[in-house]
């Protein structure tokens, strides 16, 4: 027989082993947190290690990521397909066990975590996509989305201003599947956080609106079960679980203080935890009667399976519901959808208006939104003048199975909250604000990129054409920043068939996130041809071109594109041969066969400007060191937007003067 104590024990020698063979990493949290790991992961989690993706499992997010052995071991334990040896290669090249815990990387990980307080925020996703999901498709006798949301947080993440961000919002929003348990151990990196962290959590929590259960002791398992089956009852708000452990339990000489928080044990003091825990095997061994009481391969077939006849039944009763879960599921996008957006584009194009290109997207989400039930959206109470709701949107506060949430002000958290719907499945997020405010969202956007999700970044008031709220509204050096970022797609288009474009490529994109960059002054509407319209797709393409061989060419994005062509059409008229290239992605046209990129931009034509109201050093890239950049070097001014763009020089005649000097060198 094994008790309990071993069972948990397995956990705690597995992650202290392999933090000692990598010679580095975090064994204090798993050794505080095995005893509620060990009561959660076999008596409450529903899952099965032989299927990670069945839907209706639930979530598990190790929000203080720093203890990924925790997550390891019990991925090990419970019959995932995680050998010993990758739990051997910890933190090693090419396993399948990171430093930190990564989707994609290993069977069972859910979302990315390591910046702390982010997993807790992509737990709060996943809770609003269960319950959003659940009341869409769910019937009398038939909840087929019915799942919980487990989160391990610890001191830092509470520290983190995300986590009051997105845990006040999950309190408005009454995630009653929301669990979240706090390892309270008193010890951070510095040392004891009395000094520096003493918030009353309890009252913190209950302000908003969450059920608190306090003092639990989290090394006695019957306490942490009680507390479990309390907070599983409490079905209208979320709760915090907050567990009283010992950092690194179980070590003689480091138990309770930060030298067992971020550092290997060593080995003599693996042998003094061993003799004390009465671990009698050798590293890396855990003996088949712990395996046997751990592995959930049978239960979890057993709970999938009767998930499955459910669905069967579900199939038969609700045959449209059925087909569109599935749809939604895989991803798939309706059959008509090509053509229905195709068409859509097609008379945009023959239908020009001057309008913002912010109005253009609200316009698109009209005509989308009906098709694709599974776009929920959003904005950092910017809503007016992000133009993200059309007449379809509607609240999930006021409406459990709508498609809209007000996030408040709380850019960093709706970003990450976004990542954890998107992560969860069965909906395509996209959130807004202004461009200057993805620096309150940075890492989130980061932590999207990192785990390909499908989110689609809305930012406005792309430039300095935001006029007179000034520098600390103007953003400038934010789309560079963002094209730089690996695997997210950025689009900044010049009008609403552009703006159309990017839409549909970012829907259609199922790894990675999209960012549209979007105006809020009204744009022209440039004349395309078929092939000219069809070429917008692939990131840059042809939209003025005069004979070869030609003298120079100017590359515009946005709001800068008509002028740029006014420029050019004079610098025509004046005997020379000219080609303007619009470049709504640089990230798509990058990736471009070769010779498409030299069609457009031919390599024999070196006198090449750009012209982009953003940070000019980025565009060096395209128009080489000969070249020239109209951009800006500088932080932007208070001020109408039509005084800005005349005092940094995006104008006609400041165009045309910078390509005549060009041409004249």
């Amino acid at each position: 027989m094994c008790s309990r104590q071993q069972l948990a024990n397995a956990i705690r020698i597995l992650s202290i082993d392999a933090v000692q063979n990598a010679k580095s990493g975090h064994p204090g949290m798993p050794m505080g947190m095995a005893d509620i790991a060990e009561v959660l992961w076999r008596e409450f989690l529903k899952h099965n290690p032989l299927n990670p993706k069945w839907n209706n499992r639930d979530r598990f997010i190790l929000s203080n990521g720093h203890g990924s052995m925790l997550l390891y071991s019990l991925l090990h334990l419970t019959g995932y397909n995680l050998s010993i040896k990758e739990i051997k290669n910890f933190r090693q090249l090419n396993s399948q066990t990171p430093g930190h815990p990564e989707v994609g990387e290993t069977p069972g990980v859910e979302t990315t975590t390591g910046p702390l307080g982010q997993g807790l925020a992509n737990a709060v996703g996943m809770a609003i996509a269960e319950k959003t999901l659940g009341a869409y498709f769910n019937r009398k006798n038939y909840d087929i989305v019915d799942h919980y949301t487990w989160v391990f947080v610890g001191d830092g993440c509470l520290m983190e201003g995300i986590s009051h961000e997105v845990c006040s919002l999950a309190g408005t929003l009454k995630l009653g599947k929301l669990i979240v348990f706090y390892d309270n151990n008193g010890i951070s990196i510095d040392g004891r956080i009395s000094n520096w962290f003493t918030d009353d959590t309890e009252k913190r929590f209950e302000s908003y609106n969450w059920h608190v259960i306090n003092n639990v002791n989290g090394h006695d398992s019957e306490s942490i079960r009680k507390s479990i089956q309390e907070a599983k009852n409490i079905l209208h708000k979320p709760s915090i679980i907050i567990c009283n452990t010992i950092i690194g339990f179980g070590s003689p000489n480091k138990s309770g203080s930060a030298e067992s928080h971020g550092s290997p044990l060593g080995d003599e003091e693996i042998t003094l935890v061993k003799e004390k825990l009465k671990w009698k095997y050798s590293s890396f061994e855990v003996p088949d009667k712990i395996y046997q009481k751990w592995n959930a391969a049978k239960q979890g077939v057993k709970s999938e399976k009767l998930w499955n006849d459910l669905f069967d039944s579900y199939k038969l009763q609700y045959p449209d519901l059925a087909k569109e879960y599935i749809r939604r599921i895989n991803k798939a996008l309706p059959i008509h959808w090509n053509q229905k957006t195709n068409n859509f584009i097609f008379n945009l194009q023959n239908n020009p208006k001057k309008i913002a290109t912010r109005k253009a997207s609200q316009n698109i989400l009209e005509h989308f939104q009906p098709l694709l039930p599974e776009l929920i959206g959003g904005s950092a109470d910017l809503a007016p003048s992000n133009l993200t709701l059309c007449s379809s949107s509607m609240s999930i506060k006021d409406c459990a199975s709508g498609n809209y949430i007000h996030y408040g002000v709380r850019e960093f958290g709706m970003t990450a909250i976004a990542n954890g719907i998107s992560q969860h499945g069965g909906f395509i997020p996209y959130t807004a604000t202004f461009l200057i405010f993805v620096e309150y969202a940075r890492n989130a956007v980061r932590m999207a990129s990192l785990m390909n999700s499908n989110h689609i970044f809305i930012y406005t008031h792309d430039s300095i054409g935001l006029g007179e709220d000034g520098p600390t509204h103007q953003p400038i050096e934010q789309i560079a920043n963002l094209r730089m970022t690996p695997n997210l797609v950025v689009w900044r288009p010049s009008d609403q068939v552009e703006t159309a474009v990017a839409w549909k490529m970012a829907i259609e994109k199922k790894l990675g996130p999209t960012a549209l960059i979007l105006s809020r002054q009204d744009l022209q509407q440039f004349n395309r041809n078929p092939q000219q319209l069809e070429n917008i797709a692939r990131g840059a393409y042809i939209l003025y071109d005069s004979k070869a061989p030609l003298d120079i060419i100017f590359i515009s994005t946005g709001s800068e594109l008509s002028i740029t062509l006014a420029a050019a059409k004079h610098i025509f008229s004046l005997g020379y041969s000219v080609r303007v290239v619009s470049m709504p992605s640089t990230n798509i046209f990058d990736n471009q066969d070769i010779s498409y990129k030299e069609e457009i931009l031919p390599s024999d034509v070196i006198k090449r400007i750009a012209i982009e109201a953003s940070i000019e050093d980025f565009w060096y890239k395209y128009v080489g060191l000969k070249g020239l950049v109209i951009g800006m070097k500088t932080f932007g001014a208070s001020a109408p937007a039509e005084d800005l763009f005349q005092k940094f020089g995006f104008t006609v005649e400041n165009i045309i003067q910078k390509a005549q000097f060009l041409l004249d060198s």
